[in-house]
């Protein structure tokens, strides 16, 4: 625990992109917060408060950031990427990626407002936790969230009656599930809504799910930045045909996806797995090599985040059932191929297995935002309702955005270095840490000032302590 006596510099250098945004006592709450979010090793309004030793402020400030300050998380995210913009190392580029994940922020308990007991396959477990779904940006120097919104579990009885109201038949037999098994009433029902869909444009206005609030950050970005073609790219869990055609059909971008070695493939003598095609490839391929034949699988190298990395791929177009004609890529990692499999699908007819193996790599790094900023404080809120807890999640964000500027700014590092005499790594996790060095060395040049005017230690030492300590 290191009390805060100043701001750190990456925040104070970062902090009047975001000016406009708040009141004027807001704005501070602002820079108190993400400091404490850097800071502090214990992210909640508490831990953080604790820590600003700078001005002596109750923690309801802090609170009220949360819960009553009227700025706008519409103008917050403008800002964010703003700043990123007028760096050139975090600037969007042409080779640039949009990766689409999502992440359980788990807690205990129920006292949080649209929180549900969901399925964490980390643990093979379901536990309580909202989910966080993120539209990333990723080129080969940097990455950052660009979009994200919570999702809020579905309303059954509201599902039920906008079902009904649009004459679509219920099975009489599912009635008793409502009593008996609500889990599974409830998967029946969002499950005949997902496939009314397409016949009842309607229906959507009725819930958000996971992939209809993706779609939703897609179209809102498009719709910004119609110049933009950026590949999208994305799991198995989103690699559906709904949400494939949506991205090809209504917003023209090109996409790479994820199928599994369940996923079926359409063949001149009938349809098998994608495994079973995968195994029946493997064969050929090494029958072919031993008899000093052309390959199935070729090398192929790209370049990611800096490295090389080489993968033996097979890439040929196929009849995809429910997904159409498609591009498909099949993976290795090893020569001789012992390695499982990996498959990637494409919208891109005509593209070759290095830039579609290259745009799904990019998809790495949303999962990495997820668990870096886990580290800045991402599930570690303790505040109760929805919009308190979404304006947290944006308040992370503008931590690990700001940590990614700093990594590409020349004159931060210039002022870091003198100061701290350390050579600064590339990581927001690292630049962290330098935040955290930074507010030691202030906090000794306080002592060391303070006892070269004659105070005692002790009561250079006593409102820290007291800081840190109180109830």
């Amino acid at each position: 625990m290191i009390p805060m006596v100043t701001y750190p510099e990456v925040v104070e250098h970062y902090a009047p992109y975001y000016a406009d945004v708040f009141s004027a006592d807001a704005w501070v709450e602002f820079k108190r917060y993400i400091s404490g979010l850097i800071v502090s090793e214990n992210k909640t309004i508490d831990g953080i408060n604790r820590l600003c030793v700078m001005e002596n402020r109750n923690q309801s400030s802090l609170n009220r950031l949360l819960t009553e300050s009227p700025f706008s998380l519409d103008a917050l995210n403008e800002a964010r990427l703003r700043m990123l913009a007028a760096v050139p190392g975090t600037q969007m580029k042409a080779q640039g990626v949009l990766g689409i994940d999502d992440t359980l922020l788990t807690h205990y308990g129920q006292g949080f407002d649209q929180i549900a007991k969901l399925y964490d396959h980390v643990t093979d477990s379901y536990v309580w936790a909202h989910n966080l779904v993120t539209v990333h940006y990723s080129d080969d120097q940097t990455d950052y969230p660009l979009l994200f919104q919570l999702w809020k579990p579905v309303d059954v009885e509201k599902l039920e009656q906008g079902l009904r109201a649009a004459g679509i038949p219920l099975k009489a037999s599912k009635e008793s599930l409502k009593e008996s098994a609500p889990h599974k009433w409830r998967s029946y029902i969002v499950g005949v809504w997902q496939r009314r869909q397409t016949s009842h444009p309607e229906l959507l206005n009725l819930y958000d799910s996971k992939l209809t609030i993706a779609q939703t950050m897609l179209q809102q970005w498009v719709r910004v930045h119609p110049e933009s073609k950026m590949p999208v790219t994305f799991d198995s869990w989103y690699t559906q045909p709904g949400f494939c055609r949506f991205v090809d059909k209504t917003l023209h971008l090109p996409y790479v996806g994820t199928l599994t070695e369940t996923d079926e493939v359409a063949l001149k003598d009938g349809q098998t797995t994608l495994g079973a095609f995968a195994r029946r490839l493997k064969q050929e391929h090494l029958q072919a090599v031993a008899a000093g034949g052309e390959p199935v699988f070729h090398p192929t190298k790209i370049a990611y985040k800096g490295e090389q990395e080489v993968y033996y791929s097979y890439c040929n177009t196929h009849q995809i059932p429910g997904f159409g004609k498609q591009r498909l890529v099949i993976n290795h990692r090893q020569a001789d191929l012992e390695d499982k499999p990996t498959f990637y699908n494409s919208n891109r007819l005509v593209w070759r297995a290095k830039g579609i193996t290259r745009i799904r790599r990019h998809r790495w790094p949303v999962e990495v935002f997820h668990e870096e900023g886990k580290a800045e404080g991402l599930d570690q809120y303790q505040v109760r309702s929805f919009s308190a807890i979404e304006r947290h999640v944006a308040l992370v964000a503008v931590v690990y955005s700001v940590l990614r500027a700093a990594q590409h700014d020349p004159v931060l590092h210039t002022q870091l270095q003198q100061q701290l005499q350390i050579t600064l790594a590339g990581n927001p996790a690292s630049w962290r840490r330098t935040a955290q060095a930074q507010s030691l060395w202030c906090l000794g040049l306080v002592i060391s000032a303070g006892l070269a005017q004659g105070q005692s230690l002790e009561s250079l030492m006593a409102p820290f302590i007291r800081a840190i300590c109180r109830v």
